[in-house]
């Protein structure tokens, strides 16, 4: 025996001893009762989970999960693409709860779970085999289930029909009738890996398999397929999935709200749960897993293009300014509000301090505030912000600030600039690629300063991604860039000639 089909065995077996271990049902209630409860959970897939499956119940059933739920049963051709966070039960939900809820409710007769390899598939299905076989109170509402002959790893049938089947990524689905049964729930759980989302042409070819040779297995009047992935990586399966199938549904929720860190399974997690998240693993990972925001690999301004260094003395910077990028709504979909702080030294760049989040003004110009209270006399900044944002709420908001730190920000209107913004963006490459710029080592893990760069890096034709920081970088460099001093090496973008010797 393969050392892989001990530990599965042991696994079951231990789902087993849990199952018959847990809650029972009531040897003295009524036919009426019982009945009762049956119908009940037929339609309330909430108490469904709270009665039947009450190990998995730890806390109360999200909106979202049971909103899903709802919306696989109502549509029986169903195609789902569930982007949930880590965390949020996407795989209980997809393989175990609502398959079973289906069948109490006699809609599903064929189920197929697909894994990133068979060994894996088997593994999810057998979560389900184990509630029909040893799950108290379904057998006592429903009856026995395990029949003797059809009851295999990675495969088994009920004695009312039911067929349940697990099938490695990739692998000839062709063979999957039997007789006059066809699927028509079909699940791909755990597909992605960290080989997978480095293959673009594996990737491709097993959504080229999903389309041709999985989905056509489904052949009748129910026919549902979900595919439950968070959306960690810059380019998943699910992903390619949901571009090529526009009018499939995507169920998406991101486990928090990274500015206020509620979390979206209130009823599981606290409001600072997220945040220490954050902290222990980084705000780039924890995005990225709970909140389906992927670490991005730049294609134009890449991570090795970014040099970091100790910053000279403050006040020797020939020039010093902070751009405000200025946002209004203060939510988890809104722009960013991002105040960029440049200095110029001989003829580069320094990114010296920075605060870019979804929040209201008053934040960001409160941070100004606090950075320019905390300068040395002998160092003076220059504030400014696009013209175009200017309205009462924004000079209210300036003035009242000002007057809470017995400051004066004198924060200058700059005119929208006429070029698009994507190509006054990309003139910054140059300073990049000829070592010009210069990042501040002692921000490396600030939060600000990380989401400001996977900003930049995501800048690509036709990007999606928020750009408020790098929007703010450009309009800082290109007023520093003013101040440049005109040598016989004529120090311009993209003809800059660096002193490899330099320290600073």
């Amino acid at each position: 025996m393969r050392v892989i089909d001990k530990k599965a065995i042991e696994r079951y077996q231990q789902k087993i001893a849990i199952l018959k271990s847990g809650a029972s049902a009531n040897p003295f209630e009524s036919k009426t009762e019982q009945q009762e409860r049956i119908e009940r959970a037929k339609k309330d897939v909430g108490f469904f989970v709270e009665y039947y499956l009450e190990h998995y119940a730890t806390s109360a059933s999200a909106s979202f999960q049971i909103n899903l739920a709802k919306q696989v049963k109502n549509d029986p051709i169903c195609k789902i693409l569930v982007r949930w966070g880590r965390g949020l039960a996407k795989s209980v939900w997809c393989d175990v709860v609502i398959p079973l809820w289906l069948w109490i409710n006699a809609d599903i007769h064929y189920m197929v779970i697909v894994g990133n390899n068979l060994d894996k598939a088997k593994i999810l299905l057998s979560d389900l085999q184990a509630e029909f076989e040893a799950n108290p109170r379904l057998r006592h509402d429903y009856g026995e289930q395990d029949m003797r002959g059809s009851w295999e790893d990675g495969y088994f049938r009920t004695k009312n029909g039911f067929i349940a089947k697990a099938l490695g990524m990739g692998q000839s689905p062709r063979g999957l009738r039997l007789q006059s049964q066809r699927p028509d729930y079909i699940v791909c759980d755990d597909l992605e890996d960290k080989d997978i989302v480095r293959n673009p042409s594996r990737q491709d070819d097993v959504v080229i398999w999903i389309e041709q040779d999985l989905l056509p297995t489904m052949d009748g009047p129910i026919r549902r397929y979900l595919h439950p992935n968070n959306n960690y990586a810059p380019r998943t399966i699910q992903e390619e999935l949901r571009i090529k199938h526009p009018d499939w549904k995507l169920n998406q929720v991101n486990a928090y709200d990274p500015v206020t860190y509620v979390p979206a399974w209130a009823e599981k997690y606290g409001n600072q749960y997220y945040k220490s998240v954050e902290k222990e693993i980084g705000i780039l990972a924890a995005m990225a897993e709970y909140n389906n925001q992927p670490h991005i690999q730049g294609k134009i301004f890449t991570e090795d293009q970014i040099q970091w260094g100790s910053l000279p003395a403050i006040n020797h910077f020939r020039i010093i300014t902070g751009f405000w990028d200025v946002a209004y709504a203060g939510n988890s979909t809104s722009d960013y509000n991002a105040v960029r702080i440049w200095g110029l030294k001989d003829n580069d760049f320094f990114y010296i301090d920075s605060f870019v989040r979804q929040c209201k003004m008053r934040e960001a110009v409160e941070f100004m505030a606090n950075y320019q209270i905390n300068l040395p006399e002998s160092a003076v900044i220059h504030w400014r912000f696009e013209s175009q944002f200017w309205n009462d709420e924004v000079e209210r908001t300036i003035r009242e600030t000002e007057i809470k730190f017995n400051i004066t920000l004198n924060l200058v209107k700059v005119d929208t600039p006429k070029t698009r913004k994507y190509d006054r963006i990309l003139t910054l490459q140059p300073y990049y690629q000829n070592r010009r710029i210069y990042y501040n080592v002692k921000k490396k893990a600030h939060a600000d300063t990380i989401i400001g760069l996977q900003q930049l890096y995501g800048i690509e034709p036709n990007y999606k991604t928020h750009d408020d920081a790098p929007d703010a970088d450009q309009q800082a460099i290109e007023y520093l860039s003013r101040y440049l001093r005109k040598s016989n090496n004529k120090h311009r973008t993209g003809a800059y000639k660096r002193n490899e010797n330099r320290t600073i």
